[in-house]
């Protein structure tokens, strides 16, 4: 079976922390990398969303958001009752793993073209819509009954934020500029995707590796969270996949969707929204635990409830 060689370069930067080198990505570098990315997302979904009816995915659009607002709803109670976790944090952790992750997601579409499983470009309109839903579902459980959100800021931080600015703009220009107008882009943002990947993910490992003291801090209840969480997701994500009639990559890519943890757009909100959570536990289950998780064993765990899911899928 194919080998996804994007996550050697995630193992690499987590071994390199690990050992104490003196890698370092610059900032500067990581911010130009993840610019490019979510612009190369955006502008992949929009090309492959001009070749459809938008109002054909309307509908799959609504029942992709309505079930992943389970999701949080989901995991509060399980944070608070069984975590013994403070409602502000057990509302945050929620709303992170109600969100969605970039990264996990151009990884999974990596995986897929790897063993040259087709999927929909459209997928990613699913990507920007999930972003917001599960944030404001962990601020209302936050702050139920007690009225001290002001949803004009939150709202503004991430709707104006750089994740959906990117993305949403790269949707447009793609839809706009369709297959044709788009290929004198193509070597840049195609061809050069998945390098440009690999050098996100070895930062992402150094990054990753720093957030495990934080989950030790934290306890074996919150580790085993991060990975029974995304596992039941993901199914989740295969059984609303199986409900659309999705093909198997569509159901992989929404799968990895709900499985995935945010750790850009969420911590923003949630440092605005609930500043009294601490965001060590969300981080750290998010990107710690959930992200590595996700990269070496949840996707291609994914993939082969997909495959052998027998008629499930078209």
């Amino acid at each position: 079976m194919p080998f996804e060689p994007v996550i050697l370069f995630f193992l690499l930067g987590l071994l390199a922390a690990l050992v104490r080198s003196d890698l370092k990505i610059p900032g500067v570098v990581y911010e130009a990398l993840s610019i490019f990315l979510l612009l190369a997302i955006g502008l992949k979904g929009g090309v492959e969303l001009a070749r459809h009816d938008v109002l054909d995915l309307a509908l799959p659009a609504l029942v992709v958001v309505g079930v992943a607002m389970v999701i949080p709803l989901a995991c509060f109670p399980i944070l608070l009752r069984l975590g013994r976790l403070p409602r502000a944090d057990a509302a945050s952790i929620a709303a992170h793993y109600g969100s969605v992750s970039v990264v996990t997601f151009a990884v999974a579409s990596s995986f897929l073209a790897t063993r040259d499983v087709p999927a929909d470009g459209y997928m990613t309109v699913f990507l920007a819509l999930l972003e917001l839903p599960a944030l404001l579902v962990g601020v209302f459980l936050a702050r139920r009954g007690q009225g001290q959100v002001q949803w004009s800021t939150l709202l503004h931080e991430v709707l104006a934020g750089k994740s959906i600015v990117l993305l949403a703009g790269g949707l447009l220009i793609g839809w706009i500029a369709g297959p044709e107008g788009i290929k004198p882009l193509d070597r840049l943002f195609f061809d050069l995707f998945k390098g440009m990947l690999a050098f996100f993910l070895l930062e992402m490992g150094l990054v990753a590796a720093g957030r495990l003291a934080d989950l030790r801090r934290a306890g074996p209840f919150l580790v085993a969270f991060a990975v029974g969480a995304p596992v039941c997701a993901g199914l989740l994500g295969l059984l609303t996949a199986g409900m659309l009639d999705f093909s198997v990559g569509n159901a992989v890519l929404l799968a990895t969707l709900y499985a995935s943890a945010s750790y850009i757009a969420a911590p923003a909100a949630m440092r605005i929204a609930v500043p009294e959570a601490n965001p060590a536990l969300s981080i750290g289950a998010a990107l710690g635990i959930t992200f590595p998780f996700n990269l070496m064993a949840g996707i291609p765990l994914y993939y082969w409830l997909a495959v052998h899911m027998n008629g499930a899928f078209s």
